[in-house]
């Protein structure tokens, strides 16, 4: 029987805070508005205290409400540095401390999915763990048959408290209408929770892993771990060494820098074409550049079944986008759901909006940097600039948030590498149509 952790009702409280909190905010801001402040203004504050309520309430929680935060973490972009800044602390606090399970829930774990005799299933085992997250721990170990291999256990309740949390977080869904008006959140929140449910199910996970390592199988550049043995909560695999990709940011040389750029841009990218998988948690910490210069990739848990490979429209959008191409640009937007049916946008606003998001394909070479990736922050966060009004009115289709969560996790990734290296080569050798011309 799994245990629902008894912090169940304060993150409810927690999370039932949010509307209270928005309502009471929006109610100030029209008593503003009719002592005479500028709509706008008050607008703006609004926006901008709810966004920092809303982002340091799920910041605090673990489980469905901390996952959800970090899909929502696609809007930091347009909060001011001294919000999002917290909220991400938060985030990487609550990753890097999440504390361990007891030693006597680990082997009850073990033995349901083993059976009472794992511990024969190893030569060695070590109760503390390896590395912890928010719906389980990973522990290093030494298979019967000699191999060392990460042993990756659910913590009991994880389940339960996952779409507990999300289901809270629909039922107030109205309330990010406030940060922006043309998201449609219900069939965004529908999307995570099947991802979440995805992520739960370790045979799913098994699954997928083995698909990737079958697919990378061989390969010189990308070394996928795989899969020993897979039972109820507990996920065995083959352990790899490596430095991490955290430790190449904090301190690689140039050399390797670009070279693990460019490797997680191939991976991330090949996945839909090779295996029709695209691995969907870009987390620094599930990558791992090898002794031999290959990318080891970790974590099967969030994928993207794309069969078909990447959507078709995509490569050729992006090429009318780089032609300038404007009102064909509009119309594809449409088609695909990231334009809200009856809004009227200017199609020349909407190509002023993409266009500096697709400079990284302009040249064979393009170096990822911070000052880039802030450049492109303030053009979107500075609430009078139309850049700002407008993405605030578009759309996430619940199809396109997994990728867009890749997308937007590959850039941060590359910009905290400092990677220089043929981005543009490796987009058009994955992306159909994105290097077309139209004769």
């Amino acid at each position: 029987m799994t245990d629902i952790p008894k912090w169940a009702i304060s993150r409810s409280v927690k999370l039932a805070s949010l509307p209270i909190g928005v309502a009471g905010r929006t109610a100030l801001g029209v008593g503003k508005r009719i002592g005479g402040r500028p709509a706008e203004i008050v607008a703006s504050e609004v926006q901008q205290r709810t966004a920092e309520q809303l982002f340091k309430v799920l910041g605090e929680l673990k489980g469905g409400a901390m996952k959800f935060g970090q899909a929502l973490s696609v809007f930091e972009a347009a909060l001011p540095e001294e919000l999002a800044a917290p909220y991400r602390a938060a985030l990487t606090k609550l990753q890097d401390a999440a504390p361990p399970m007891p030693p006597g829930t680990v082997h009850r774990v073990l033995a349901a999915g083993l059976g009472d005799d794992w511990a024969s299933q190893f030569q060695e085992w070590n109760d503390k763990p390896a590395a912890a997250a928010s719906i389980g721990q990973v522990h290093k170990a030494v298979w019967h048959d000699g191999r060392e291999v990460a042993v990756k256990l659910q913590y009991p309740g994880a389940g339960p408290a996952l779409i507990s949390d999300l289901n809270q977080v629909a039922r107030f869904a109205r309330l990010f209408s406030v940060l922006s008006p043309g998201l449609d959140i219900k069939p965004l929140v529908k999307e995570l929770k099947a991802r979440v449910r995805e992520e739960l199910d370790y045979e799913l996970e098994a699954e997928s892993q083995a698909a990737f390592a079958a697919a990378y199988d061989g390969d010189p550049d990308i070394l996928i771990p795989k899969v020993v043995e897979r039972s109820g909560d507990v996920l065995v695999t083959e352990w790899v060494d490596g430095i991490p990709l955290s430790v190449i940011i904090r301190e690689g040389s140039a050399d390797e820098r670009n070279r693990a750029g460019e490797l997680f841009v191939r991976f991330l990218l090949s996945g839909p074409a090779r295996c029709g998988l695209l691995h969907a948690d870009p987390h620094p910490g599930n990558f791992r550049l090898t002794d031999d210069g290959r990318m080891a990739v970790l974590d099967y848990g969030a994928v993207n079944r794309l069969p078909d490979g990447l959507p078709p429209s995509l490569g050729p959008l992006g090429r009318l986008a780089l032609q300038g191409r404007a009102e064909d640009v509009l119309d594809g937007l449409r088609d695909l759901g990231f334009v809200p049916e009856g809004l009227d946008v200017d199609a020349e606003a909407v190509l002023d909006y993409v266009l500096p998001l697709l400079e990284p394909l302009r040249a064979e070479t393009f170096h990822f940097n911070r000052r880039w990736l802030r450049r492109e922050a303030a053009r979107v966060a500075d609430p009078r600039s139309p850049a700002a009004q407008l993405g605030r009115q578009l759309n996430l289709p619940p199809e396109y948030l997994l990728m867009h969560r890749v997308g937007a996790g590959l850039v941060g990734v590359l910009c905290q590498l400092d990677a220089e290296f043929g981005y543009r080569e490796e987009v058009e050798r994955w992306l159909p149509g994105l290097a077309d011309s139209d004769d």
